[in-house]
């Protein structure tokens, strides 16, 4: 039984490792609120953790429960914020609230998966790929910051989307090349 016990608390270790990060992300699309995004994570996966261990439920369920909870937990601490301020509003979920939650889902799948692929990337060009992409920086400010020439800054910038169409699953691919290239 220990060994069982130890089993799936390393799962569950994993699990959480391989989560966390992106389901604050999500849920910080709907709460604005780092802190808060944390705790209903947190809340999500202790919920998890005291489920039925017999379910054992594969990976895509797993990830579909921990997404669901997310988004249920965010919108009813908004309900519950609304209330409080005295603007509850009774109507369901319309298509666009539906589209949004997706599209928040896919962005930090993307997200998460770029920033683990990111790590792969040479130290120079993970720098100016992160300035460049992720902070917005233009190559010009880039160059100045780091006491280069624009036109290494446009060769690493480059190589990095290079290297990141190798590295990432070409589906990911595909859609951060609308998040990053828009």
């Amino acid at each position: 039984m220990p060994e069982q016990a130890h089993h799936i608390a390393s799962t569950f270790e994993e699990l959480f490792r391989d989560n966390y990060a992106k389901l604050c992300h999500f849920a910080m699309q709907f709460l604005k609120d780092n802190d808060a995004a944390k705790d209903v994570v947190q809340e999500v996966f202790v919920t998890y953790w005291n489920m039925d261990k017999n379910l054992a439920p594969n990976a895509s369920a797993t990830n579909a429960f921990l997404y669901s909870s997310v988004k249920n937990a965010c919108l009813n601490k908004l309900r519950r914020q609304k209330l409080e301020q005295g603007f509850l509003n009774d109507q369901d979920a319309d298509p666009v609230e539906d589209a949004i939650v997706l599209n928040s889902m896919i962005r930090s799948e993307v997200m998460a998966e770029l920033h683990k692929v990111i790590t792969t990337l040479p130290d120079n060009c993970q720098k100016i790929f992160r300035m460049g992409y992720l902070e917005g920086l233009k190559n010009p400010q880039i160059a100045s910051e780091l006491g280069i020439s624009v036109n290494t800054v446009k060769t690493q910038k480059k190589r990095g989307l290079q290297l990141l169409k190798v590295r990432l699953n070409p589906d990911f691919f595909a859609i951060l090349s609308l998040f990053l290239l828009k």
